[in-house]
């Protein structure tokens, strides 16, 4: 038996789930965030100059005043009656809802960890959209599952190719996020929802919606969930988050479920984390009770709104022709597909050396990934740190095009 050097380092072993995962596209962008010689575009990173500060604070008073002992003690998996009460009072807009249907998590991000631990089995097979959310592909992967990408167009999944998806590969669960998607920012109109909703019934494959962002809007337009339509309440897992309403910091989601499954998700939930910070659910009933959030998502809205255009405005004359951009009505990213010859990933390392960053798209692809395209996000900066950011990155695009 060979010993190891007494001067190598101590290298735990590593469950194979988790093998070449020891960096994350997640990580890189919260890296790139904070350095300060570089505006970066790449995580949909809320200005904290927008933070209802004033109303949050207050609400974190109250309730250390009022129920401090309580808030400061451990919870229940479920999740704190009065933030699922509160919960089930919003989804009601669209989809009848009540406190026992809804499961907190801590972010929509736990969220579909619990959904993964609850569902999925090692060689499931996942349908989502190509491209999707790049932190659910890593979720669902780290508990065995196969993620195939089904066809999009810039109304979302394409529902033909949904359908022969589900009857050549047989999934366990099709996961979408129909509203303001991240990353390309587009959403499902009425029409494409229904034809969506026509085939999981059809074939009885059950969803898992995610919809962190649907009240970000900029034409005052909202969007009820897929899990609203007729028959797909009971077979859709929908998970909201109010990270990016009231702020990231305050990790508090649910998932909205009915029957039987919603013990299994508690039963997940108590495994991973036992239950969310009970401080933080308190403080967010009490700010879904008493602040009027939806002004302060009104007012953030209007001024994702203003730097949209901005970014919008700036990079379309930079692009390569044929590029194709998307232009969102709400949300948090704009997507570029630059076309063939174009390598976003290794055409980041001269943005950064350039001061400006993205999110290359290739991450946010299950399968057959398109290397042109990149992710940018619009919300965190102003329209003049953007002006300035687009230019930059447009020599960039240019230097690269002999490529």
């Amino acid at each position: 038996m060979t010993m190891p050097s007494p001067s190598a380092p101590y290298r735990f072993p590593v469950a194979a789930r988790y093998a070449g995962m020891e960096s994350s596209p997640l990580k890189d962008i919260f890296a790139l965030a904070a350095r300060e010689d570089v505006v970066s575009f790449a995580g949909g990173i809320p200005d904290p100059e927008l933070f209802d500060l004033e109303d949050v604070a207050a609400c974190y008073d109250w309730v250390l005043s009022h129920q401090g002992h309580r808030a400061l003690q451990y919870g229940v998996s479920e999740g704190e009656v009065e933030l699922r009460e509160q919960a089930a009072r919003r989804l009601s807009r669209d989809l009848p809802t009540d406190a026992s249907q809804i499961r907190v998590t801590s972010g929509s991000q736990e969220g579909l960890f619990v959904v993964a631990e609850a569902l999925l089995e090692p060689g499931d097979v996942v349908l989502v959209e190509s491209p999707t959310y790049l932190a659910a592909v890593q979720a669902f992967a780290v508990h065995g599952a196969r993620m195939i990408g089904v066809d999009t167009d810039d109304d979302g999944v394409v529902p033909e190719a949904l359908e022969e998806a589900i009857r050549t590969h047989h999934p366990r669960m099709v996961y979408l996020i129909p509203t303001f998607q991240n990353p390309t920012g587009r959403t499902m109109p009425v029409a494409r929802r229904q034809a969506v909703a026509d085939v999981l019934l059809r074939t009885g494959v059950p969803l898992v919606e995610d919809d962190p962002y649907g009240a970000l809007s900029f034409t005052g337009s909202t969007w009820a969930p897929i899990a609203s339509l007729p028959g797909m309440g009971e077979r859709t897992l929908l998970l909201n988050s109010m990270s990016k309403l009231m702020s990231p910091g305050l990790r508090i989601g649910w998932i909205r479920a009915e029957g039987p499954i919603l013990d299994t998700l508690a039963v997940a939930k108590a495994a991973i984390s036992m239950q969310s910070s009970v401080v933080d659910q308190l403080t967010v009933a009490r700010y879904l009770d008493t602040a009027d959030l939806d002004g302060h998502v009104a007012r953030v809205s209007a001024v994702y709104r203003e730097r949209r255009d901005a970014m919008a405005s700036a990079i379309a004359p930079v692009l390569p022709e044929g590029a194709h951009l998307t232009h969102p009505d709400g949300g948090m990213f704009l997507w570029a597909a630059l076309g063939e010859g174009y390598d976003a990933q290794r055409m980041l390392a001269d943005a950064v050396a350039a001061g400006v960053a993205y999110l290359p798209g290739w991450s946010f692809y299950a399968d057959h990934a398109d290397l042109s395209t990149m992710r940018l996000s619009f919300v965190t900066h102003s329209p003049e740190v953007i002006a300035g950011a687009v230019e930059r990155l447009g020599e960039v695009i240019a230097q690269h095009r002999r490529a």
